[in-house]
């Protein structure tokens, strides 16, 4: 079966956003539940949230996978630089992440296949082309938080060259589906 890859457009926004449920581990319903208007699905927050052009968190900034027209997986990923400002995290679930990040780096915050797709080497084609948007970029490799409960994309990424750099442990919350440590993991280009 032939994988295409290609650039996502504001109409894969939905797909974009179910794909990171699967990923974020309920980081990203979370986020979207501090986001919701008044009985607002969280699929419809997110939906929206990556409807929006010109900020990281965009269509803009993923890759789609497809097969016979239909999206199996995508990677998201934007510039990470220095915030010459931080404002202090003050939300307790997402305050342990506030220096989990490396300036100067592509940061993969999601890489998703639906089930039946993964092991068939599009994780890496992904990585690959992550690789190559970061030397266009200019930056100097891929950063991305992984969980440690999530051993197999631990060992994926560790199998592609990416190594821990910082941990940090994770808040509970019910949204929350993992508990114990994250993991800041870093590619050098």
């Amino acid at each position: 079966m032939t994988v295409e890859f290609r650039p996502a457009t504001a109409a894969d926004a939905r797909e974009i956003a179910r794909l990171f449920q699967i990923t974020s581990e309920g980081a990203s319903d979370y986020i979207w539940s501090q986001l919701a208007e008044p009985g607002e699905a969280l699929l419809d927050v997110g939906t929206r949230r990556y409807a929006r052009e010109g900020v990281d968190f965009s269509f803009q900034n993923c890759l789609i996978a497809e097969a016979h027209g239909e999206v199996i997986g995508m990677m998201h990923s934007y510039a990470m630089r220095e915030d010459p400002n931080p404002t202090p995290a003050t939300d307790p679930v997402l305050a342990p992440y506030a220096d989990m990040e490396i300036p100067d780096t592509l940061y993969i915050s999601s890489l998703a296949l639906h089930e039946g797709w993964r092991s068939k080497g599009l994780g890496l084609r992904f990585l690959e082309s992550a690789q190559a948007r970061a030397a266009a970029m200019g930056l100097k490799g891929l950063s991305l938080i992984d969980y440690a409960e999530n051993t197999g994309a631990r060992r994926f990424y560790e199998r592609h060259g990416f190594s821990v750099v910082k941990t940090c442990q994770i808040t509970p919350h019910p949204m929350i589906r993992v508990t114990g440590e994250a993991y800041l993991m870093q590619l050098l280009s």
